[in-house]
């Protein structure tokens, strides 16, 4: 795993340092070596970093920037099926120097162009330098594992795999997206392909970024939908040819992950998607897998016990660590700096526990991120499609006239549910939900923490919703279930997991794989019937079943818990200083983003014990963090 970050400044006025300063901002990424190309072209000055983290090939033959000819690149990722594509380059006449799989990436694009894609196997994000064509061009892997933002503005290009390199450039412009501000507060993160900053974007996952050096003209293009394969017929299997099917896919994805020249261990929880990716990789191994886990002290957030039973039975070399609240208080200051965006999700603290844990032992490790988004594992799934069903007997004169209806009475005068918990969410969702037209829009609505209405209560800006693959046409995609898998493969899992995944094992230069993430499974799981996921209210039915070919069902058969910690309980206890401090009166009244009258009003109302969503306040929490940090 590594970092990069490049420019091309069409008034040549960005210098050598500037790139080296970028360089220095995201070092934790690839502390183990470090290059730069810099150039002065016809039209643009341009520069190249990289910073390494080797796994592959530890030799210097690995270092980057790497050249071939007129192309050069820096890349962050793996490749994992390299091997193979060199053996293609090999009868082509292609020789190689190394053994790591950037010189075969650099070769492929060299000879195959943008075709070369469509053989690659892993997770990546790149920038390659044609001097001959006097392009530069940014690629994304198709899942978006691998992280890449880009700055253009007043001439200046800039790309890097952390925000935190671009604030190193003396002329980056930091100026706040308030319609981004509003789409964190309403999932809890930043969905592609936007960021915090105005002229700031994410390359889509998937997608390709070619900038002319000569006219400054930028194509983005898609290499591949995930869509694609939902749209596709369903395939005719049998129970025991799915099982198989699935089984000997995940075997050859998972292994894939293990392609390493240095150790490499399994983050397990305990669930089933963790539980199997273990199990499938330590079935043939003699020597054992480390396997990592974060249990709690509060007992209903506790998963440690379970993890530690499979990590038992399957014979791995088990290491646990307790997140404690002093834990929390140790790495909620640090949080601002590792996730240089606003980030929503509580679930941080844990993850950057358990790779800090990992790193002690190992240099690479698997989390079994995506089993739930590809193979419907959570209940919002279930209830979606049972609601959609319900919506449907309606007409849809009628629903609508209904939530026309429910517009004109606030939620506050319906007495005795008014003082039901949460009950303006639901009521602002509830008229949402009665206007959708499909499973999408209704996913779409039932992902947000917050509706728009409430929102414009909480900011200090009118809010503008932006268009993002929440809104994805689904017309060409029949069945309700999906609808929402394609929706939340590319929103949820993209921007929420692997951002939480990628920036928490990077603060440790640990790199994080995602078996789940092959394409491969994708494509064919796409193309399951619905009933190999979901099966008379049983969730992931094919993982299941694979699963207990190697673990008895009576150890799995348990409810799911997430990785959550609790802090609902911890902000009122020895937490509770970071809501007075920043979310009081005075300091949001200065910053002038939010109506402090409401979040103080919500503040107060969580802290004498009433029913509040405390996520709410969570996510302006971390937010205030991320503003006193870069703003």
């Amino acid at each position: 795993m590594c970092g990069i970050v490049g420019f091309c400044d069409f008034r040549k006025s960005s210098k050598e340092t500037n790139l080296e300063a970028m360089m220095g901002a995201i070092a934790h990424r690839g502390p183990d070596a470090h290059g730069h190309l810099y150039y002065s072209l016809n039209d643009a000055t341009v520069g190249l970093g990289h910073q390494r983290l080797s796994i592959l090939d530890l030799s210097d033959e690995g270092i980057q920037p790497m050249q071939f000819e007129h192309l050069d690149i820096v890349y962050n990722g793996e490749v994992y099926n390299f091997i193979e594509v060199q053996n293609e380059l090999r009868e082509l006449g292609y020789s190689f120097h190394s053994h790591s799989d950037t010189e075969v990436i650099l070769k492929a694009y060299h000879c195959w162009g943008m075709d070369a894609l469509s053989k690659f196997n892993g997770m990546f994000a790149m920038a390659i330098l044609d001097k001959k064509d006097e392009t530069l061009t940014l690629i994304r892997d198709r899942a978006g594992i691998k992280p890449l933002y880009w700055y253009l503005k007043d001439g200046l290009f800039m790309f890097s795999s952390e925000l935190k390199s671009l604030h190193q450039h003396p002329d980056f412009h930091k100026e706040i997206n308030k319609d981004v501000l509003a789409q964190y507060l309403q999932y809890g993160y930043v969905l592609q392909p936007y960021s915090i900053f105005q002229s700031t974007q994410q390359l889509n996952a998937a997608h390709y970024l070619k900038i002319d050096l000569q006219t400054e003209a930028i194509e983005k293009k898609s290499y591949w939908r995930v869509s694609e394969w939902y749209e596709k017929p369903k395939l005719i299997l049998t129970d025991k040819e799915a099982v198989d099917k699935t089984e000997s896919i995940l075997k050859k994805a998972f292994e894939y992950r293990m392609v390493s020249d240095v150790p490499v261990g399994i983050f397990l929880s305990g669930g089933y998607d963790s539980t199997l990716v273990t199990a499938l990789l330590q079935a043939d191994r003699d020597e054992k897998i480390n396997t990592f886990t974060i249990g709690f002290e509060e007992g209903a957030y506790d998963e440690s016990p379970h993890a530690r039973a499979v990590a038992k039975h399957l014979g791995t070399e088990h290491n646990e660590y307790y997140c404690s609240q002093k834990d929390a208080l140790d790495i909620i200051p640090k949080l601002a700096e590792i996730y240089d965006e606003p980030f929503g999700d509580a679930s941080v603290i844990p993850t950057v526990l358990v790779s800090q844990l990992a790193r002690e032992k190992v240099t690479v490790s698997l989390s079994a991120d995506g089993g739930d988004e590809i193979f419907a594992g959570y209940d919002t799934y279930a209830s979606t499609v049972t609601m959609n069903k319900r919506f449907q007997k309606i007409p849809n004169g009628v629903r609508k006239n209904l939530a026309k209806a429910m517009n004109m009475l606030s939620s506050e005068k319906i007495p005795f549910a008014n003082k039901l918990f949460n009950f303006e969410t639901r009521y602002e969702k509830v008229k949402n939900l009665l206007a959708t037209e499909n499973c999408a829009d209704m996913f779409k609505y039932r992902s947000q923490l917050q509706t728009t209405t409430q929102l414009e209560k909480l900011l200090n800006f009118p809010v503008n919703s932006l268009k993002t693959a929440f809104d994805s046409d689904v017309s060409t995609i029949e069945d309700c279930l999906s609808q929402m898998l394609m929706v939340d493969y590319q929103t949820y899992m993209a921007d929420n997991i692997l951002t939480k995944v990628d920036r928490a094992t990077m603060s440790v230069s640990l790199e994080g794989r995602e078996p789940f993430l092959d394409y491969n499974i994708i494509e064919f799981a796409a193309q399951l019937p619905d009933h190999f996921k979901y099966r008379d209210g049983e969730q992931k039915w094919v993982l299941k079943q694979i699963t207990h070919k190697y673990l008895p069902e009576s150890m799995m058969n348990r409810p799911k818990m997430g990785f959550a910690p609790p802090i609902t309980a911890w902000f009122r206890d020895e937490l509770k200083e970071y809501f007075m401090e920043y979310l009081s009166h005075e300091r949001l009244s200065k910053e002038g983003l939010f109506n402090a009258d409401e979040v103080v009003a919500l503040r107060d109302d969580y802290l004498a014990g009433k029913n509040v969503v405390v996520k709410k306040l969570w996510f302006i929490l971390m937010f205030e963090l991320w503003y006193e940090k870069w703003m």
